[in-house]
């Protein structure tokens, strides 16, 4: 994220304690929802780790890896598969395009981890990646239709919401954060993930309702 550590350490902790709340408010209320629900607790946890990394003023740690981790291999197959899981049956059948893109572009990207170093670097307010991807654009266009197509196909006013917003963001910190494009978009969606609460509470509602009548 941008800024410094302190910075990181406080938007995650926010962050995750949101994340506590959705996948509490999932449990109760929509258990399919529970992975989905999930992903501000790991965003906050991703802004907490890259805290320390700004700590150890960058370098290829332990820290480095578990970053790109989360942010490589695991998000763009966690996001697609909580939306199936989440989604309504009926919606299901056009999220097999962002899940396959999403299983395939993981798979290359835990391949490219498991035989690559990453490293982290400082860059001004910015903390910048180092990885040598193949293919680069085709991957990047793997990633964005797993995780903000698979939102917006998702056919839940709410999840549509959070890919619109993720789109922007994506937008905004490739023109102006082109060299450190996956820190700074990882954050902008972490704070965006909040909307999942408000999603959590409508959907709640719809279910007492259903429940009702």
């Amino acid at each position: 994220m941008c800024w410094s550590a302190t910075a990181d350490l406080v938007a995650g902790s926010a962050i995750g304690a949101v994340g506590v709340a959705c996948v509490a408010r999932a449990a109760r209320t929509r258990p399919r929802a529970v992975p989905l629900a999930a992903l501000p607790l790991l965003l906050g946890a991703h802004q907490i780790i890259e805290a320390l990394i700004w700590n150890d003023g960058g370098g290829t740690g332990p820290a480095t890896v578990a970053w790109a981790v989360i942010a490589l291999p695991l998000l763009p197959l966690w996001v697609p598969v909580g939306v199936v899981w989440a989604a309504p049956h009926h919606a299901r059948r056009r999220l097999a395009l962002p899940l396959a893109s999403g299983v395939v572009t993981s798979a290359v990207l835990a391949y490219v981890l498991a035989t690559s170093t990453v490293t982290a670097e400082v860059r001004g307010h910015t903390m910048g990646y180092a990885i040598g991807l193949p293919h680069a654009p085709w991957l990047l266009a793997g990633y964005l239709l797993a995780t903000i197509g698979s939102l917006l196909l998702s056919g839940e006013a709410g999840l549509v919401l959070l890919g619109v917003l993720a789109g922007v963001g994506a937008g905004v910190c490739a023109a102006l954060w082109r060299w450190e494009f996956i820190s700074t978009w990882c954050a902008f969606a972490a704070v965006c993930s909040v909307v999942l609460y408000g999603w959590l509470r409508g959907g709640g509602a719809r279910t007492r309702r259903a429940a009702l009548s």
